[in-house]
């Protein structure tokens, strides 16, 4: 009996130390917890942006289409017109002011009327509204043409006004358009007098 007695007592010492040697043994073969460093996110690079600013000087060439027309005329002259213009412009905020030369030439003529348009040479100011990479404007100036009216070449200077448009394509390339109507009266002193009006699309470098 007394065997008996100690054998249990010797039981309920030895468990709790087997117990508590079995934890320590789990937490010693316990491997550490591997934090995963995360994936970095690529960003995207931030987009190009133009300059805000018109000034500068600027040149380019234009292709449109123009229309004559007089009571004087059996016959409208219509044709293509080409050129070239250059001028500079002044940004002072949300206004835009400039001057511009530019120079055209036609095809346009009336067989009828024996009258071929030849040139057309242009002095400009423009003022403007800065949107951003889009500049709304209206220009007005004086305008001389040349005309070959029945063999002879005329002259003589008249006036225009008109509205066009750019936009930026970037900070040294811009395109647009330009409508203009001039106006002649007694061209060359012969009594012909006579509207012109002309579209063009143009295609400018700012340097």
């Amino acid at each position: 009996m007394m065997k008996t007695l100690k054998l249990v007592q010797s039981s309920m010492i030895a468990a709790p130390l087997v117990l508590a040697a079995g934890m320590a043994s789990a937490g010693g073969l316990s491997e550490p917890v591997q934090t995963v460093a995360p994936t970095p996110v690529p960003v995207a690079a931030a987009p190009m942006m133009h300059s805000s600013d018109w000034t500068g000087f600027y040149a380019g060439g234009q292709l449109g289409y123009g229309r004559v027309s007089s009571d004087d005329l059996v016959e409208n002259i219509d044709g293509v017109t080409y050129g070239v213009h250059g001028g500079y412009l002044y940004d002072l905020g949300s206004l835009v002011i400039g001057g511009e030369l530019d120079f055209e030439g036609t095809n346009g003529e009336s067989v009828a009327d024996d009258v071929q348009v030849d040139t057309i040479a242009r002095a400009k100011l423009r003022v403007g509204y800065d949107a951003g990479d889009f500049l709304p404007y209206f220009t007005a100036g004086l305008a001389q043409a040349n005309v070959t009216f029945s063999g002879s070449e005329l002259s003589d200077t008249g006036g225009f006004a008109g509205l066009g448009a750019e936009y930026r394509v970037s900070d040294s390339i811009r395109v647009g358009a330009e409508v203009l109507q001039h106006q002649f009266e007694d061209f060359d002193g012969t009594g012909f007098d006579f509207d012109a009006t002309t579209a063009a699309a143009r295609v400018s470098f700012q340097f």
